[in-house]
């Protein structure tokens, strides 16, 4: 497992294949193993870096905003060499990605935003997630994912699927709940992006889950209407996770994305 120390902090990732850079970011409470299947179907021509954030997985626990993560991005790509890449997210992920184009657009080939939004929280959104930090840093982790597995899913995922399910609470169980915790409030802070999205220049691939009801399909076709030229696909049987309940259908959308740019 490589670590790279940037901006004080150690970050754990992944450096796989060759070709043109690919940046995958993950949601929150995840870590960059939630990307194994698009590694496998990209590698062959592309080098995907799956970091994870600060927090997550196995990187450092520290303070956080959305901002932070994308700097942290930044230099983790300067620490590698790699000059400009195609920065996909998921989630908080496509949050940090939105991030990192507004602080470095020329380090940006291409976006990917899958499941997420531009918009910030609503109030009662705001207060579910200082909720859900003072709990994650009471009780631990458990109860957590046991509130988010209720809610990231298609309805058929879970018969259908269970090693996806399985796969999601271990992610999330094993999340430090101070990085848990430092993530949350980045996310309840963050700035509404939404004004910005009309000033996105790069070809955009949207990504969401036809049965996503955290960040809806109407918050991605407000990104589409709003991102000049950027295309829009919706994963049929899938929710809040697309890239994990129905990778094939994920992995064909980013697949054909990239290969037009080429």
């Amino acid at each position: 497992m490589p670590i790279a120390r940037v901006r004080g902090i150690e970050l754990a990732y992944d450096d796989e294949g060759t070709g043109r850079g690919v940046v995958l970011l993950h949601g929150y409470p995840f870590n960059r193993s939630m990307w194994r299947r698009q590694i496998v179907e990209l590698k062959g021509f592309c080098r995907v870096i799956t970091p994870d954030l600060r927090g997550h997985g196995e990187s450092q626990v520290a303070p956080s905003t959305i901002e932070t993560m994308a700097r942290d991005v930044e230099a983790l790509m300067t620490a590698l060499e790699i000059p400009n890449a195609t920065i996909g997210g998921l989630s908080m992920g496509g949050y940090v990605a939105l991030a990192f184009y507004r602080l470095f657009p020329l380090r940006v080939r291409e976006l990917v935003l899958a499941d997420t939004r531009a918009s910030v929280d609503t109030e009662e959104g705001k207060q579910d997630r200082s909720k859900q930090k003072e709990r994650a840093l009471r009780e631990g982790m458990n109860g957590i994912a046991d509130d988010l597995l209720a809610k990231l899913f298609a309805p058929s995922t879970p018969a259908k699927h269970p090693e996806v399910v399985e796969q999601v609470r271990g992610m999330v169980v094993h999340t430090n709940p101070e990085g848990a915790a430092a993530a949350l409030t980045a996310m309840a802070e963050r700035d509404d992006q939404t004004t910005f999205l009309s000033r996105i220049v790069c070809s955009t691939l949207i990504i969401c889950g036809r049965h996503d009801t955290i960040t809806p399909l109407l918050d991605s076709e407000l990104m589409q209407r709003e991102i000049a030229g950027s295309k829009l696909v919706v994963i049929e049987e899938a929710g809040h996770v697309s890239n994990l309940e129905q990778p094939e259908q994920f992995n064909r959308a980013l697949v054909g994305f990239l290969q037009q740019q080429d």
